[in-house]
């Protein structure tokens, strides 16, 4: 038995069977539609997915004064969750209806500081490669003068979720 899917107005997490009956492109657009919800995290770290296409999804996000580490500066796990969001989510607009998949690794640089002042943030992920039971993929975080901030690399394991 499905569980009911909850209001799209809110963030949520999908039941295992709703996340994979559908190729992964659907899914995310969407959820850019507002026809399924976010997930929390999105909301917890003020960011949202805006655009999504086979193989490249965009995000964008502010960063916001709660989200400083102790050197007065964006914690870099913000950036972090912000990249692996984009990284991770153009490698599930690849997949297949019953296909699911996990990050098994990632790697980033941080390349400029992120404070508050910075304001509006774009994070471009693109999937490099997808094999049966790998997928790589780009991500990189821009700021609105298109001056990178971050990038990174990321591996993923893909699965039969059924």
């Amino acid at each position: 038995m499905s569980t009911p899917a909850p209001a799209a107005s809110s963030p949520a997490v999908l039941p295992p069977d709703q996340l994979t009956a559908r190729p992964g492109l659907d899914l995310l657009k969407d959820m850019i539609a507002g026809k399924i919800p976010g997930p929390p995290i999105a909301q917890t770290l003020n960011f949202t997915l805006v655009e999504v296409e086979n193989g490249q999804v965009v995000f964008e996000g502010e960063p916001q004064f709660s989200f400083y580490n102790p050197l007065g500066t964006v914690h870099g796990g913000w950036t972090a969750t912000l990249l692996d969001s984009a990284m991770a989510c153009a490698v599930h607009s690849t997949l297949a209806a019953g296909q699911g998949y996990t990050t098994l690794e990632f790697k980033l640089n941080c390349v400029r500081p992120i404070t508050k002042d910075t304001g509006l943030v774009r994070c471009e992920g693109k999937v490099i490669n997808v094999g049966r039971t790998i997928a790589t993929s780009e991500g990189r975080l821009i700021d609105s003068k298109g001056r990178l901030l971050a990038h990174g690399t990321e591996t993923c394991l893909i699965f039969s979720a059924k």
